[in-house]
């Protein structure tokens, strides 16, 4: 079946080839004869009961590095483009934060939902927030609390020691801090926070093993298919690639089996096709729906090919 795809992402001009998990999903669309067409999020809008994109199309390809060339080539003008009667399928996948914006495109795609297959279904990404989502799991969780007290945070710290305080809406590693048991930065941090952030944080048991690595598993259509360990630099706790850590092979562990085991129904139920979770020692820490990445770093590694498991996926429920 060949489909229209319109991909909402940041500027086709400026990813990152070698890595890119959405230039890859575009990549495999497009060598199964699907057409694409690309859009920013600001490219939205809602006009006499129809959700509208200025779009162009395009086509991709992956240079060879000793020739050169351009990865993508626009194979038309920018036009306005029914999303909901001109296209089969809509990829949701800019970058966070996860903020007002992201969440109005959310509820505007969520009225073309029904007539094209938006993924990850935009209801189910506004109701999944990486760091809130993942409560629905306590039992395979690390201790974790979500509050806006130092109070609390310290009485938190008191009872498990070395901690990690996190912004609830942060992406890519950042402002992640490793508060030790008797590091007396926390009031200012709690402070900090608060100035810089109107919503709680969260504080969760600070995992040593970290050090060895925080494993990212992608799942797709609930189904885990492969993943990759990321270690972080010396010095660092942070394992997010974006945040210099290192990608290494990786294989689940029992328990990582449970845990997908444990979250899979679920995810597909929501219709969250394209997941990554991340696992540190055990313990579920993330489930990211916003717009996961890894799957290139996972399928070098494993000779995979996720971008084919999460279009047939996609094709399936399409076809349904």
């Amino acid at each position: 079946m060949s489909l229209t795809v319109a991909v909402q992402m940041d500027p086709i001009e400026i990813v990152n080839i070698g890595g890119d998990s959405t230039f890859a999903l575009m990549l495999a669309a497009q060598a199964r004869g699907h057409t694409l067409w690309h859009y920013l999020s600001t490219d939205l809008s809602y006009v006499d009961g129809r959700v509208r994109a200025r779009a162009r199309p395009l086509t991709v390809a992956r240079p060879d590095p000793a020739v050169g060339g351009a990865h993508f080539r626009w194979t038309g003008d920018a036009a306005v483009v029914d999303l909901g009667r001109d296209t089969d399928v809509v990829l949701m996948r800019q970058d966070p934060p996860f903020d007002m914006a992201y969440i109005t495109a959310t509820h505007l795609l969520e009225r073309c939902q029904g007539e094209t297959l938006v993924v990850n279904d935009p209801a189910e990404v506004r109701n999944a927030p990486e760091k809130l989502f993942v409560l629905g799991f306590p039992d395979l969780m690390p201790p974790t609390m979500v509050t806006r007290s130092l109070t609390d945070a310290q009485a938190f710290r008191d009872e498990h020691g070395a901690i990690v305080v996190k912004p609830l809406y942060g992406n890519a590693g950042s402002a992640v801090f490793h508060i030790g048991p008797t590091d007396a930065n926390l009031p200012a941090l709690v402070e900090l926070f608060a100035d810089v952030w109107r919503e709680p944080f969260m504080v969760q048991k600070f995992l040593p093993d970290v050090s060895a690595g925080d494993k990212r598993i992608v799942l797709v259509d609930g189904v885990a298919t492969g993943a990759i360990n990321r270690r972080p630099k010396t010095g660092e706790i942070r394992s997010n690639l974006a945040a210099g850590g290192a990608a290494e092979a990786a294989m689940l562990t029992p328990r990582e089996d449970e845990i997908c085991a444990a979250i899979g129904p679920e995810l597909a139920r929501r219709g969250l096709i394209f997941v990554g979770i991340d696992v540190i020692a055990g313990y579920l820490t993330e489930i990211n729906v916003t717009s996961p990445t890894g799957i290139v770093a996972i399928d070098r590694f494993n000779g995979s090919d996720t971008p084919k498991a999460i279009w047939d996926a996609i094709e399936a429920r399409v076809g349904r």
